[in-house]
């Protein structure tokens, strides 16, 4: 592999090229958990840095929970997981009486799933969601924000967009928990999803984001944006979801 140099075309402050190097080796695998680190010497001849940059890099995988150690002793992998999302497995309305189908999912992995409901009202929502939804400039919608968590660390910050015509007067517009899912509850009331489309972006976290996922560093989020669409190809709801990058990979299976 070649040397990581100060004067590589990659402007990134040379502790964050390294971390990067070390956490993709981690999560492909290639560091198996329980290993040791190459020593502060090994990994400063390799990459040509000063001992500080070192430290420097490390301390960005520690706060991520990716290895652990003290100075002056052997740096560990420890165990971890990236938890694969299957959104074909949770986006299906769930069966009469059974929980929202992403904490079922979540679930039967192992996981303890919870969903914690942030807000709940009628704004005025991103053009794309707005575009999505056919409203003009001044279009409203109802909006139900939400923090999904596993094992009692944030893992996911969704916002559900809905059409102000379609959820007034129903449970959408109430600020408590859809038995099932809003899925569950659009299709009893005659809207069930027919389509879906999403688009997957790995782009840095707002600050909202920063914060309601606790991200140890500015790593990437993966944003999700989809539509839903209903018989005709009504459009009845409109998602944005990010997790953290470096914790969650999606899966789909054509």
């Amino acid at each position: 592999m070649p040397k990581a140099v100060e004067e590589a075309p990659d402007k990134r402050p040379l502790h964050e090229r390294i971390a990067t190097d070390l956490r993709r080796q981690i999560l492909a695998g290639d560091r198996a958990p329980g290993s040791n680190l190459p020593t502060t010497k090994e990994l400063k001849d390799r990459f040509e840095a000063s001992n500080a940059t070192i430290q420097k890099a490390l301390g960005m995988l520690k706060a991520e929970g990716l290895i652990v150690g003290r100075p002056g002793s052997a740096v560990q992998v420890r165990p971890h997981r990236r938890w694969t999302i299957r959104p074909a497995a949770s986006s299906q309305p769930a069966e009469s009486g059974q929980r929202y189908r992403w904490l079922a999912e979540a679930e039967r992995q192992g996981r303890r799933a919870q969903s914690r409901l942030l807000s709940v009202g009628e704004v005025k929502p991103p053009v794309d969601v707005r575009a999505a939804l056919g409203l003009d400039d001044n279009g409203v919608a109802v909006l139900r924000a939400q923090l999904l968590t596993l094992d009692d660390e944030p893992a996911e910050l969704v916002k559900n967009y809905y059409p102000v015509e379609l959820a007034r007067g129903t449970a959408l517009v109430v600020n408590r928990k859809i038995k099932g899912g809003s899925s569950t509850l659009l299709a009893e009331m005659g809207f069930p999803p027919r389509r879906t489309v999403d688009r997957v972006t790995a782009e840095e976290p707002t600050q909202e984001e920063f914060e309601a996922l606790e991200l140890p560093n500015p790593l990437p989020v993966l944003h999700t944006f989809r539509i839903v669409y209903s018989d005709d190809d009504r459009p009845i709801e409109v998602t944005t979801m990010a997790k953290a990058g470096h914790l969650y990979e999606v899966q789909y299976e054509f």
